[in-house]
């Protein structure tokens, strides 16, 4: 509560000093192109086409970005974190069989929570495998088109949202999955990390 009341605060004073508040890179960008930013420019320091020129660079360096970001993040929720999450989950269920063949008929109440663990990884792997299929669709589509500002309005709309899911899944699976089965390093590894 108190944070929201100081990020408002600190907007008001922005927006009362005449400052802007772009809530994307390609809204930014778009600022180097205005009337203001040629009239600044023009004064001896670039022309209009030299202005131009810099804020199509800059509209490609941040698509590339976004692209190898996306591909990087795919690559690794496809090929390593998915594997991994199968490989645990197998192994729970092996387990759940196990409880089965000891306990018999009444095995549901010493697996439950492993039968609830599997049923949370596979909801996690279906989200991972629909939001990186998604999100290679959403690049595919922007890609297409022709205008770099249209095109980075593109990856930031509907390719960059889709990271977020990603990430936020498998960053469940990461809490869940064994550590010594787990590829990369967990986030608490980092902290102790020299």
């Amino acid at each position: 509560m108190k944070v929201t009341v100081i990020v408002r605060i600190g907007l008001l004073k922005q927006k009362n000093r005449g400052l802007s508040n772009f809530k994307t890179t390609p809204e930014a960008l778009k600022s180097q192109v205005s009337k203001s930013a040629f009239d600044l420019f023009e004064s001896g320091i670039m022309n209009k086409i030299e202005v131009e020129a810099r804020y199509e660079i800059e509209l490609e360096e941040y698509i590339k970005k976004l692209q190898i970001e996306g591909r990087i993040l795919g690559d690794i929720a496809t090929n390593h974190v998915i594997p991994t999450a199968i490989t645990y989950q197998n192994t729970l269920i092996e387990n759940v069989r196990g409880l089965k063949d000891i306990f018999g008929a009444s095995y549901a109440s010493y697996s439950e929570e492993q039968l609830n663990l599997i049923k949370d990884i596979s909801g996690l792997i279906g989200s991972i495998k629909s939001n990186v299929d998604k999100m290679t669709e959403e690049r595919k589509h922007a890609n297409k088109i022709d205008h770099a500002d249209k095109r980075a309005v593109a990856y930031c709309n509907n390719v960059k949202p889709l990271f977020e899911d990603i990430r936020y899944a498998c960053d469940k699976l990461e809490l869940m999955v064994d550590d010594e089965l787990w590829p990369l390093t967990k986030y608490r590894e980092l902290l102790f990390t020299k």
